[in-house]
């Protein structure tokens, strides 16, 4: 099959963000996310009857709604998107006396008691998936930068995958489930890859080769649409881009900002050694797998593999130097302060980090988790 390879500008960007609703008084999902969206379309007389909001959509489940953004030239234009998308929700759910967090993970709420968005495609993923599928009360960031050529879209997922584990580290925020401490930064990077066609996407040499693959996930009924390709990083050929996907969930616009800002620079990098006649290293998939393992598991405390050559760091200190490297990128792109914003994560702690000191400054009540994580995308 041939797959066409959308035109995009380069490092154009388009970021994903999930939000969970809760009870404020206990801390519960609540599946009311048709009843935020019909609230949205209503104060948005433009929009036809029963016609979605284009940057505030539906998700799986009934607990969940996403703001998406529109093609943006910088992170700065991007958190505005997301900033006036997420007033529009709020103007629906404040009334109504719900709240929004994001995070990797609801902390306690049953997965079982969720209720999932009625559309065919999610009804098939769940009669397929059974177990696994009911238990994806996740929420996730993802960041689409664009590509001027297709040529580069597969080396660059593959140089994305050298930074599977800083992203996870920087955004894990998913340590409690069904009540528990998992004793992971992040239980959602291990849960979602459970799903057919999730995780670590595989190497192609060419493009004809990932071209090859997915005819024969179509073959042989794996998916009925390229979109059920969810991979950790993968190309969108219809967007024209690449998106990573590593991510948690992540409490605050500034975080969302933050790893928007390293995505579309390491983007922008790795174009630039692609237009200069060179290569992207690679690292052997046991590694990449290894990395990403150990930083679901330990977050920032993470020690990661480097290279092909084996050779190890702790991902803050790893993540410094890159940060250093970047900062002319960052300066061509209008990101420098998005960029610093990392710096920031791993200063003050990630999510996960904040979530294990405000259960244990609460006696271990996980309903102040939520609650914390509330005010957190309230401030």
């Amino acid at each position: 099959m041939t797959i066409d390879f959308a035109q995009s500008a380069q490092s154009t960007l388009g970021v994903e963000w999930e939000l969970a609703l809760v009870d404020p008084s206990t801390g519960e999902l609540v599946s009311v996310a048709d009843q935020v969206l019909r609230g949205v379309s209503a104060n948005h007389p433009e929009l036809q009857e029963d016609e979605e909001h284009p940057h505030i959509k539906q998700e799986l489940l009934l607990n969940t709604v996403e703001l998406i953004t529109g093609v943006c030239s910088t992170v700065g234009e991007a958190k505005d998107d997301l900033a006036r998308s997420l007033a529009a929700v709020r103007e629906v759910t404040d009334p109504m006396g719900v709240d929004v967090f994001c995070a990797g993970s609801h902390p306690f709420s049953s997965p079982k008691d969720q209720q999932v968005t009625d559309r065919e495609r999610y009804a098939k993923l769940i009669d397929r998936t059974r177990w696994w599928g009911q238990q994806m009360v996740i929420y996730g960031v993802h960041v689409h930068v664009g590509l001027d050529r297709r040529e580069k879209a597969l080396p660059v997922v593959d140089g994305l995958m050298n930074y599977v584990p800083h992203f996870q580290a920087l955004s894990a925020s998913s340590p409690f489930w069904g009540g528990e401490d998992t004793g992971y930064a992040s239980q959602r990077a291990l849960m979602f890859q459970q799903l057919p066609t999730a995780g670590l996407p595989f190497h192609f040499d060419d493009w004809a080769g990932y071209e090859s693959y997915v005819q024969d996930m179509f073959t042989t009924g794996v998916i009925d649409s390229i979109s059920e390709i969810r991979w950790d990083i993968r190309p969108v050929p219809n967007l024209g881009t690449v998106e990573m996907r590593v991510c948690d969930g992540l409490s605050t616009l500034q975080d969302v900002g933050a790893v928007a800002a390293l995505t579309q620079c390491l983007v922008q990098e790795f174009s630039d050694t692609l237009d200069a006649g060179g290569s992207i290293p690679t690292m052997q998939p046991w590694h990449i797998q290894e990395n990403k393992w150990r930083a679901a598991r330990y977050g920032l405390d993470a020690i990661i593999i480097l290279d092909a050559a084996g050779n190890e760091q702790l991902v803050t200190d790893h993540l410094a130097e890159v940060l250093t490297r970047l900062e002319p990128v960052a300066r061509s792109l209008g990101c420098s302060r998005e960029l610093a914003d990392v710096e920031a994560i791993i200063q003050r702690g990630a999510g996960y980090q904040r979530q294990r000191r405000v259960a244990e400054e609460n006696d271990g009540d996980l309903r102040a988790v939520v609650l914390d994580m509330v005010e957190q995308l309230r401030g």
